[in-house]
């Protein structure tokens, strides 16, 4: 017997040291992307939100204004340097879409974005963009992964690897794509490559159950949930000790523990009808019937934002071939091509724009644009309407987290062929939202098959000009 001081005494300590080894050993746990990590400096944002748009966006009918095609419209064009990738070179071809000036920062635009057009006081542009490659899935695989084939990890991969999340409920990294399918390389887009497993982005459904199997089919009594739960658990520590140090059986565990927080915090992210107003709703475009289906990734992007995803992925564009076209891929018709895709993607990325600095949330948040590569200043073939896969020149666009808005950065030449001023790669765009995220691209490695690996290879400078 021990008398009432001792007794209450001797409970607190025990129920300290419980709360202390709960504590430690999440302290512990530093490898988990769950667990938030530190930065090499003062980061100037928290998260980023990279929308992809697939086929290859034609610099010279969006934001890259060339009078000079006009003027030599329909003229041959000699240049030694063009490599076609697909047929022979055809005409130069002026942009059939008409462009202004706007905003206090005079940005050219084309009529093909009347609503990002508002908001380009707070777009940045980087002109002078170069790829390696000019086609589709290794050129996509280098825009997200910086290597232009598959098994690197992916841009958000490294986030969540160098920063780990602020929300031990969801996934450091959030991958949403097009509803119309998926893009050259599929998953491997979004993979964690020889990170760990858990790194990997999880992708959402855009319609119905936001994902696959997260919740526990109703004819399953809850009895026998947990009941099948506890011999799992079972089995799976007497693999873990049997296995010590095995990652990836780790990071399904880990998969397991994030999929039961999921299962709670989930339902409430993607209830947009009953989680935001119609005004809201309008500004994403929601009502409108080709900006609906990305209308709804971007607003569902900003909600993951809010509850501390570090890194969002949007697809926009779908599966290759067919016509019409599901993505920027111009080859047969510029006009029907690009009207139909900056018809689904304007309004809803404007509204993220303005629904984001609205809340205060811009300053912290780096929403970026960008696509494999660019499109031909000439026409695909003689007689064309479309234009050709072109790596040698194209636009990158962002906002926000640390970014000098409305300025422009870099040139291609008068026609836009090639990038002449300031010329950039994606190894370039990576460095620098890094550097906006805290951290230093060279310093951020991974060693790997005896080689200290990183998102940027050998490669990389930040854009120091583009900085606020």
């Amino acid at each position: 017997m021990i008398d009432r001081r001792h007794f209450l005494s001797r409970t607190a300590n025990g129920f300290g040291l419980v709360a202390a080894n709960w504590l430690l050993g999440r302290e512990s746990r530093g490898a988990s992307p769950y667990h938030e990590k530190d930065v090499h400096f003062r980061p100037r944002a928290k998260r980023i939100i990279h929308i992809c748009a697939l086929g290859g966006v034609s610099q010279v009918d969006t934001f890259d204004y060339k009078p000079e095609l006009a003027r030599h419209h329909g003229q041959e064009y000699k240049n030694p340097d063009y490599d076609p990738f697909f047929a022979k070179p055809g005409l130069i071809y002026k942009s059939p879409f008409s462009f202004q000036q706007h905003g206090a920062s005079g940005r050219w635009v084309s009529d093909l974005f009347p609503r990002l057009a508002s908001c380009v006081d707070d777009l940045t542009f980087v002109y002078s963009m170069h790829s390696r490659n000019s086609n589709h899935t290794p050129a996509t695989f280098l825009e997200n992964t910086g290597f232009s084939f598959n098994g690197f990890p992916s841009l958000g991969a490294w986030v969540s690897y160098g920063l780990g999340s602020e929300n031990q409920n969801l996934p450091a990294y959030v991958v949403l794509p097009d509803a119309r399918g998926l893009p050259a390389g599929g998953s491997i887009n979004w993979s964690s490559g020889f990170l760990s497993a858990v790194h990997q982005g999880v992708a959402f459904r855009s319609e119905g159950e936001p994902i696959a199997d997260l919740r526990t089919p109703a004819r399953i009594p809850a009895g026998t949930r947990r009941a099948a739960a506890g011999v799992l658990d079972s089995l799976n520590r007497d693999f873990a000790a049997a296995h010590p140090g095995d990652d990836a059986f780790q990071a399904r565990i880990r998969s397991y523990e994030l999929a039961a927080k999921m299962q709670l915090s989930v339902p409430g992210i993607v209830d947009i009808e009953q989680g935001e107003s119609a005004a809201t709703r309008r500004l994403y475009g929601l009502e409108n019937r080709q900006s609906a289906a990305f209308g709804r990734n971007c607003l569902l992007a900003r909600r993951l934002c809010e509850r501390g995803v570090r890194f969002v992925q949007l697809f926009h564009g779908g599966a290759f071939g067919g016509s019409p076209r599901k993505n920027w891929d111009a080859h047969e018709d510029i006009v029907e091509n690009h009207g139909n895709q900056a018809a689904s993607l304007d309004q809803p990325v404007a509204g993220l724009i303005q629904d984001l600095k609205s809340r205060g949330l811009l300053e912290e948040t780096i929403v970026v644009v960008t696509s494999e590569f660019g499109r031909t200043p000439v026409t695909q073939g003689i007689g064309g309407k479309g234009r050709d896969h072109h790596p040698d020149g194209f636009t990158v666009w962002m906002a926000g987290g640390g970014f000098r808005p409305g300025i422009g950065h870099g040139a291609t030449d008068e026609l836009g062929f090639k990038a002449v001023d300031k010329p950039q790669e994606f190894y370039d765009i990576h460095a620098t939202l890094l550097h906006l995220l805290g951290m230093n691209h060279r310093d951020l490695t991974f060693y790997h098959n005896g080689v200290r690996r990183r998102l940027t290879d050998v490669h990389g400078e930040v854009i120091h000009d583009i900085l606020a």
